[in-house]
């Protein structure tokens, strides 16, 4: 499929419903579960994204799309959310994903991108050019990939407890 804002609008505007439906009020085994040392629990991810909706996409939308010669990003950290999670719950990070999300979707539809748009370009300090379609793109990937994220972490804290059927269920190999 090639890139269509519409169609990365479906995903971007779902991902705090998916993710509240799938996450609140779930015992803290499901939440804080993770695949191990080095590794992300659902908690975790969900302050990741927090963190790239207020550092990552629009501001680097804002910056190709900007008069500015130099279109360099600033590098994203990773990591920054367990510091910014710290001392929260999951409800307020959730609260706070689907407040952001919603805000930035709606900066994002008040740009009027044109295909001309999509085709301009930004410099990420690891990746090189990048255009605003791949960006855009990449935002949309992104929560699909942190959803299955959450769904192979939640899977596996059963991985000995399917039994055999562990050879059937390929979120657990």
């Amino acid at each position: 499929m090639n890139f269509d804002l519409d169609k990365s609008i479906e995903i971007l505007e779902k991902t705090p419903k998916i993710l509240k439906n799938l996450l609140e009020n779930l015992s803290d085994e499901w939440i804080y579960a993770d695949e191990g040392e080095g590794t992300w629990s659902a908690f975790d991810v969900i302050g990741h994204l927090i963190h790239g909706e207020m550092t990552d996409w629009l501001p680097r939308l804002d910056l190709i799309l900007s008069e500015k010669e130099d279109k360099t990003f600033e590098p994203f950290d990773r990591f920054a959310q367990f510091e910014l999670s710290r001392g929260k719950t999951l409800s307020n990070l959730l609260k706070e994903f689907k407040k952001l999300r919603k805000k930035n979707l709606k900066r994002l539809s008040s740009k009027n991108l044109t295909y001309s748009d999509f085709q301009k370009t930004g410099y990420h300090p690891a990746l090189g050019e990048v255009t605003v379609a791949q960006l855009l793109s990449t935002w949309t990937v992104h929560d699909l990939n942190h959803i299955a994220q959450i769904a192979r972490v939640m899977a596996k804290q059963y991985k000995t407890e399917v039994g055999p059927w562990v050879q059937y269920l390929g979120i657990l190999n």
